[in-house]
């Protein structure tokens, strides 16, 4: 599925979050939105997936503005993990992925074993199928995002939405996770803080500063000195990972040599 965003903006008690953002995701490629916190990132995934109206602008899936169709119609076709934790509860594994089937049924129809077959595959696919019976609230942060994932795969979207997806995981977690979303194959967007890992596993990168995109391309055509330092005032150098070439940047603190 193609997503496509032209001249959104978006205000809140007269200030200006969004200005004129536009960005495309095409089929089956893995999109990141990077920026300093308050750039807009949050609230331009919020206008993707419907949960905030754009002042000005539009949004597309499949050719289909979003607020051309019913909020059960996108949830359908768009799959969101936020950052924010799940609060304690008592659900199972099976009964939290099982959420994600929602969109799908009507008002108190009961679970179908077509439901669970979905569900069942969804927990394959992320490969905790063997935890479906167990509390959410037992699992470890990776585990529990992978369960956040699979609810949406429930949902049998053909965009993956992403907030922050690693946000409270430790290093190894993080790998992990951004590992499993690229072999997923769907058309995913993800705001990434980290723009290291976001060089290692998107295929393109949309900057945001104060609401308007700065710079779009691949993460090579992206990651420059001059960028960095414009969009978040810190002195850097890029270099290529051993292993993978991809570009790799090195931040100098404050204080620091050479700084």
């Amino acid at each position: 599925m193609n997503l496509d965003v032209r001249d959104v903006s978006w205000s809140v008690e007269g200030a200006r979050i969004l200005v004129e953002a536009s960005l495309a995701c095409d089929p089956g490629t893995f999109v990141a939105l990077v920026g300093p916190n308050g750039s807009g990132k949050s609230s331009l995934l919020r206008c993707v997936y419907r949960a905030l109206r754009p002042d000005t602008g539009d949004v597309s899936i499949a050719g289909r503005g979003v607020w051309d169709l019913a909020a059960k119609a996108v949830a359908r076709e768009v799959g969101v993990v936020l950052q924010e934790r799940v609060s304690e509860t008592t659900f199972s594994v099976q009964e939290m992925v099982l959420m994600g089937r929602g969109p799908h049924k009507k008002l108190l129809e009961r679970d179908t074993a077509g439901d669970r077959q979905i569900v069942a595959s969804a927990l394959a696919r992320v490969g905790i199928a063997s935890l479906a019976a167990r509390e959410f609230d037992s699992l470890s942060g990776g585990e529990k995002q992978r369960v956040l994932i699979a609810r949406a795969l429930a949902q049998t979207p053909r965009l993956l939405v992403l907030d922050e997806p690693t946000t409270h995981l430790d290093i190894g977690h993080q790998h992990e996770t951004l590992g499993l979303i690229r072999r997923l194959g769907l058309t995913t967007i993800a705001a990434l803080h980290d723009l290291n890992l976001a060089a290692a596993y998107c295929d393109r990168m949309f900057v945001l500063k104060s609401g308007a995109i700065r710079a779009h391309g691949t993460p090579s055509d992206v990651l420059t000195v001059p960028l960095i330092e414009e969009v978040y005032g810190v002195k850097a150098e890029i270099g290529r990972h051993p292993l993978t070439g991809r570009p790799h940047v090195f931040v100098h603190g404050a204080g620091e040599p050479g700084v």
